[in-house]
């Protein structure tokens, strides 16, 4: 959420940087509530003095034995007034609650401008896709080939967007879980945590996902709903929630391995062949939260996190800048980290690495505070994918290929998997 002073004082300058994400900001009524908001608040204030100012003059009526009955008479209907202006007022801030909820993270002047993903800036590519001298098979004839991924029982089970996967695949899949969980804890400094599957409302408040994307979210039936997470994002940075940590104890650094739940609302037709984009999937989170001066050194440092996983699976890839119109709805700057997939010829998204700065945590008030005695700051939020499983998989599976449909194990894998160096079927 935006600060409301910074909306308030910046009104058209916000509306004219939120342009760039493609957001019509609704200046007229925003200005119409505000300028309620301050009318109601100063006649509720003025009266609430008078109010005040008239119980000690009676009050001192009565103590000097003088009648106070005309002072009570002329303030009789102070109590009835201002019982309605609390309720006008509420309402007027409620109001105001749901517009400034709706407004996306403004994005940081280094986001380049564009619509789409089109727009989006390359800023390096690391390795050279391999040239095979076959043809190639995308990651659903290899499964299929392979015996080891199974798409139609899937959807027999539960429905479409779903895999089973079996045997050495399987295990790769959960190889690669460890690998990554092991690298970001051991080499990277991240705390690895385990946290709930399901969420309540006010935990995707927090990180953004609610109220906008309401219809993307997998809910249960019960009294009070629970929510699927659609990424350990969610529950890892609210662990944070309502409250002040330290300074010394800063920067934050979590790691956490979760299936991730999505209904890919507005997807409709869009990568339905494979794993690509699933209602289930996993990944390997990563969450930072620091100082707010160290954000923007944070986001190049985990990003680099992110790329060495990628780089020590000697998978080509390339890291792109999004441009306002692909920008997140709480993010101020994202880099995606983009794969190459032969079966497909070319780069597809794998992690997605976000500077929120202030937007979360005042959402969901995570602070610190410098020294004791001091006002506590609201955090600057991080995260990005440590990396996707399932799309690390079919990279994997594609790159590592070979023309008899078996798929050579990466060699950093092979202590995972008991020395295998090859999935044959």
């Amino acid at each position: 959420m935006l600060d409301p002073q910074l909306i308030r004082s910046q009104l058209g300058e916000i509306a004219k940087r939120l342009k760039i994400k493609g957001y019509q900001l609704d200046v007229e009524l925003l200005g119409s509530l505000e300028a309620r908001r301050k009318t109601l608040q100063t006649e509720q204030q003025e009266l609430q003095a008078k109010r005040n100012s008239s119980a000690k003059e009676v009050g001192r009526l009565k103590a000097a034995g003088q009648d106070a009955s005309e002072l009570i008479g002329q303030t009789a209907g102070l109590g009835e007034r201002l019982s309605k202006l609390d309720h006008e007022l509420e309402s007027v801030k409620n109001d105001l609650d749901a517009l400034l909820a709706g407004i996306p993270n403004i994005p940081h002047a280094s986001v380049p401008e564009g619509k789409d993903e089109n727009a989006n800036v390359e800023l390096r590519k690391w390795g050279t896709p391999r040239d095979f001298p076959f043809s190639v098979l995308d990651h659903v004839a290899l499964g299929a080939g392979l015996g080891m991924m199974d798409f139609e029982v899937a959807a027999k089970i539960t429905g479409s967007r779903f895999v089973v996967m079996s045997s050495a695949l399987a295990r790769l899949h959960r190889a690669l879980i460890q690998f990554m969980l092991d690298v970001h804890t051991a080499e990277h400094g991240y705390e690895e945590t385990y946290v709930p599957y399901l969420v309540n409302s006010d935990s995707l408040f927090g990180t953004g996902q609610l109220p906008k994307f309401a219809e993307d979210q997998f809910m249960t039936a019960t009294e009070t709903p629970f929510y699927l997470i659609p990424t350990a994002e969610v529950p890892v940075t609210n662990l944070y929630a309502q409250n002040v940590v330290n300074i010394d104890e800063l920067p934050i650094r979590r790691v956490c391995h979760t299936p991730c739940f999505r209904s890919e609302a507005g997807s409709y037709g869009k990568d339905t062949r494979g794993m690509i984009r699933q209602h289930q999937f996993e990944k390997v989170e990563l969450v930072q939260l620091v100082e707010p001066d160290q954000s923007w050194t944070a986001l190049e440092e985990l990003t680099g996190h992110a790329e060495s996983i990628l780089q020590r699976l000697e998978l080509p890839y390339r890291v792109v800048a999004l441009c306002g119109g692909d920008l997140g709805f709480s993010s101020a700057k994202t880099y995606d980290l983009e794969v190459w997939l032969p079966g497909q010829a070319k780069y597809r998204e794998i992690s997605s690495c976000s500077n929120f700065e202030a937007f979360q945590a005042r959402r969901m008030q995570a602070r610190f505070r410098r020294g004791q005695g001091d006002k506590p700051e609201l955090l600057h939020t991080l995260n990005g994918s440590g990396l996707a499983v399932g799309r690390t998989l079919v990279a994997i599976m594609e790159n590592y290929q070979d023309d008899n449909g078996s798929v050579a194990v990466p060699e950093v894998l092979r202590p995972y998997m008991k020395g295998l160096e090859k999935i044959a079927p």
